[in-house]
């Protein structure tokens, strides 16, 4: 017995404007099977956890460098 999909998520590489994002979206509407595309907006939560990420990254890189000297 296989196990069966039921959709997928895409994740774009960066943030896109509604505009744009209808030319995506009509793409990926072409291909067979694709019932529906949902657009995910950016929230204020999108914002924090990159910021969080960002510092994190930053500290841990800075953390590195200090180790080495």
């Amino acid at each position: 017995m296989t196990d069966r999909v039921k959709g997928f998520t895409v994740t774009l590489d960066r943030d896109v404007r509604d505009d744009d994002f209808q030319r995506i979206k009509e793409a990926v509407e072409m291909i067979v099977g694709v019932q529906h595309v949902e657009p995910s907006l950016v929230t204020h939560q999108d914002h924090m956890v990159r910021t969080r990420l960002k510092h994190d990254i930053t500290r841990n890189i800075l953390k590195l460098i200090d180790e080495t000297e």
